[in-house]
């Protein structure tokens, strides 16, 4: 067995996607693949025997699906997940069932020309099962917020955006601080990273959980409204502009950038030209540097700037960088950011 590496179990009932999952993964130093299991029921007896540090699991499986397997799992013996996903509607809605359940990560099932993609393949894979491995597990589980009151209190008009940034264990990170918002905020814009199939679905489920209205950005500019949460499409930039007097967010199909469409240094970095000091960010959980270059930018504009905290984060890496280039004001543990930021809105 390779030294020190990350021990891997595969649950997937497809032969040849096991095999090919089986070559990426051990093909890498620092991972190695101890186990394969055809359903959740092998799965459950080798976890038991091999005692992996991080399993990946198919969603569409027979016996018992992925998201069920999971939810048993993560009661019983919580442990790092990536999700196998398929990307289509139904996938994104199990996908999205399974990160609020407790998992991790994921990456989609290939493509029917995955020879061509298959370097990108081969590194998204490993990306995320290492990821995983490491991750902070306690983060990923979600923990309901109660509102918070603002009865008899009044908008100070100091505020004019918020902009929220994510990536991985961001979807119930920004969950968590929605939920608990009351339901007249300043006007919000969110930057998830996520597949386009996924968005949609996303922007659905938050709004379900909040007071607030939550929406995807579907057409190409939209005003901003007090009340209201505008999230970034998948695979398309959002960008805040002022115009007449007037916010708006609007798409934007340019170039990725850190990687990232969208990405979350797109959308600080508009804000802070259009708002200045009326803005606030937040970024929360996620690998990577997206986002600090463009708080940064926040910040030398006079907006308030917070990062969330390394021992809430399921994955400290976006924060961490905002912290490194003192891009941040203020460090807070996720279940402290909505008080804060309904304190600044109502102060």
């Amino acid at each position: 067995m390779k030294k020190r590496a990350h021990k891997v179990l595969i649950v997937d009932d497809s032969a040849v996607f096991r095999a090919l999952l089986s070559d990426i993964i051990d093909a890498d130093p620092q991972l190695d693949v101890v186990g394969l299991a055809v359903d959740p029921y092998e799965a459950r007896e080798k976890i038991k025997k091999l005692k992996p540090d991080v399993i990946t699991l198919d969603i569409e499986m027979p016996k018992m699906d992925g998201v069920q397997f999971l939810r048993n799992l993560m009661r019983l013996h919580p442990m790092p997940v990536v999700m196998i996903s398929t990307l289509t509607q139904h996938g994104a809605e199990a996908t999205l069932a399974a990160l609020e359940i407790g998992a991790v990560d994921y990456f989609p099932k290939p493509t029917d020309n995955v020879a061509a993609e298959l370097n990108t393949y081969r590194q998204l894979v490993v990306e995320k099962v290492k990821m995983a491995a490491t991750a902070n597990i306690a983060g990923a589980v979600h923990k309901p917020s109660g509102e918070i009151s603002v009865s008899g209190r009044q908008l100070n008009n100091d505020i004019d955006i918020i902009g929220i940034g994510a990536s991985t264990g961001g979807t119930e990170a920004i969950r968590n601080v929605l939920e608990a918002l009351p339901e007249l905020m300043p006007p919000i814009v969110i930057t998830q990273h996520i597949k386009a199939v996924f968005s949609k679905s996303f922007s659905e489920r938050l709004n379900r959980a909040s007071k607030l209205t939550v929406e995807e950005l579907a057409t190409g500019k939209a005003p901003l409204i007090n009340g209201r949460v505008y999230v970034a499409p998948g695979d398309v930039h959002m960008k805040i502009i002022k115009k007449g007097g007037r916010y708006y967010c609007t798409r934007c199909d340019s170039e990725p950038v850190q990687r990232h469409k969208p990405s979350v240094d797109v959308m600080f970095s508009s804000i802070a030209q259009a708002a200045g000091k009326r803005a606030m960010s937040v970024l929360l959980t996620g690998m990577g540097r997206d986002g600090a270059q463009g708080m940064l930018e926040m910040r030398q504009q006079g907006a308030i700037t917070v990062a969330q905290d390394e021992h809430s984060s399921v994955v400290w890496g976006m924060p961490r960088a905002a912290i490194e280039l003192e891009a941040a004001q203020h460090v807070l543990p996720l279940d402290k950011i909505a008080t804060y930021l309904v304190g600044k809105a109502y102060g």
